[in-house]
């Protein structure tokens, strides 16, 4: 948009802070090469549009905005006399994008030095040559810092998340050798047992029998009930009485097993009537290790899912079979991330999921998303550890508007109120030396903010913090690169 062209007095621009240490030469320079314009309320420029200008507001009221989603996010609001905006970039000239990084517009009349970018860069670099090399080096500097110390971060990120789900792995995978251990020794005994019986002088109709109840002992070991422990207590009572009646030794053994695979005394009297009193021990022995064996390998079978759905929670996670940028249903990610972070998290936070099931699921970069959501709640864990270790995390997702709304809130200290408008700065971090990097939020926001079009935003009181991922329902561009690598 342009404004009505007016005068350029170089006492006027000489009068402003940023130009009062120019000689009258330089200032008359400025004159020649740019222009004084009167704007109406209305917009100046637009966010994304090519930085062909550099404005120093002369007199009047600006507001800086920055498109989220669909929504322009008021960032300033000033009537201070100099304020400057626009191609504040020009003198690094084609090594960065030059468009605006915000859009502008004015509230009243409002005047401006209006000066091109082109004219912009060359004044910077012919009288403030060493001034452009320290602001280039520390532009660049600062990114490739970035870069680097955002690259360490996402490996400590790994390492912690390797660490966990090894640590998760282990407990299934050990209770699989222990119970193959023990399941080749309690086959052993079976068969010795069977041995014993087969040199009994048994009609075939008895060991018919003997085989039809293993049979439906197994069946009955699958569809075994879920028992209170004060029921499975009352009932082991009853089986060890019963196997005591019937001079079966070490029933008191015999009976937990008995009882955690659903069998009770009517089956035992059903097996009892079943056979002659001289085989009852050894077939109730037999019964046993055949229950024994079962459990055993409900056990084994437990144990593998479990490693199984850890490897796919994994996979899930690091979306390495997945394409990049697809429709994703936020809940498995959030379960994948919670999954792996499991260990971290530990048995003294309490985690509570309030899933609204019912939302879409939105156009993402999966694998970037889960790259937030281990951020969000690695921080809101230290924040609960940091308050004695115990408290509550709540995940929760909602639909807000055309939005969809990911929340984590924790139950720590909080965010104080004077810290809270930089935690997404870059390298600002409130962990001790060595625990932060202070991109972890920085990352996050770029994640959610330039790549995915949406917003991140806290509210915090002490006991109360709640940090918002809003994310659009509909597709931006996919092809869209975001302002930096995340």
């Amino acid at each position: 948009m342009s404004g009505q062209p007016m005068p350029c007095s170089p006492q006027e621009v000489g009068s402003l802070f940023l130009f009062e240490k120019l000689s009258p030469e330089q200032l008359g320079q400025l004159c020649s090469e740019g222009r004084v314009e009167r704007f109406e309320p209305g917009p100046v420029y637009t966010e994304g549009e090519p930085a062909t200008c550099f404005y120093v507001m002369i007199e009047g009221t600006v507001v800086l905005s920055r498109r989220v989603g669909a929504d322009d996010v008021e960032v300033t609001r000033t009537s201070q006399r100099g304020v400057y905006a626009g191609s504040m970039q020009a003198y690094l000239g084609d090594r960065v994008q030059q468009v605006y990084n915000n859009s502008m517009r004015v509230t009243e009349p409002t005047r401006f030095f209006v000066l091109p970018a082109d004219a912009f860069a060359d004044f910077m670099q012919e009288w403030f040559p060493m001034a452009v090399h320290l602001l280039e080096g520390l532009f660049f500097g600062t990114k490739s810092t970035q870069r680097a110390i955002g690259q360490r971060e996402r490996l400590l990120a790994l390492g912690s998340l390797s660490a966990g789900l090894t640590h998760e792995l282990n407990n299934p995978a050990a209770a699989a050798v222990r119970a193959t251990a023990t399941l080749r020794e309690r086959v052993g005994k079976m068969r010795h047992k069977l041995a014993v019986i087969a040199q009994g002088s048994y009609s075939p109709e008895v060991m018919s029998n003997l085989i039809d109840i293993q049979e439906r002992t197994a069946e009955r070991v699958a569809k075994a009930p879920t028992l209170s422990p004060l029921e499975a207590s009352d009932r082991e009572d009853t089986l060890t009485d019963w196997l005591d009646d019937h001079g079966i030794a070490d029933g008191w053994r015999i009976a937990p097993t008995f009882v955690q695979a659903g069998l009770d005394a009517d089956w035992l009297d059903r097996v009892a009537a079943a056979v002659d009193e001289e085989i009852l021990p050894n077939a109730i022995g037999w019964l046993n290790y055949t229950v024994e064996t079962e459990l055993l390998m409900d056990e084994i079978n437990d144990s593998t899912n479990r490693i199984s759905h850890l490897v796919d929670a994994a996979k899930q996670y690091s979306q390495l079979d997945r394409a990049p940028y697809q429709v994703a249903d936020v809940h498995e990610l959030l379960d994948s991330t919670l999954l792996m972070l499991s260990g971290k998290i530990g048995p003294r936070i309490k985690l509570v999921k309030e899933y609204d099931r019912t939302v879409p699921k939105v156009p993402a970069y999966p694998a970037e998303l889960n790259q937030v959501w281990t951020n969000l709640i690695d921080n809101a864990v230290h924040a609960i550890n940091s308050a004695g270790g115990e408290g509550t995390l709540t995940v929760r997702t909602a639909l807000d508007n055309d939005r969809l709304l990911v929340e984590f809130r924790d139950t720590g200290p909080g965010v104080p109120k004077e810290i809270r408008g930089r935690i997404f700065d870059p390298f600002f971090t409130t962990k001790p030396v060595g625990d932060g990097t202070g991109l972890g939020l920085d990352i996050s926001w770029r994640i959610i903010v330039n790549k995915h079009h949406g917003s991140l935003q806290v509210e915090s009181e002490p006991g109360d913090t709640r940090f918002q991922v809003l994310l659009p329902l509909t597709a931006a561009d996919p092809d869209t690169p975001s302002e930096e690598p995340v």
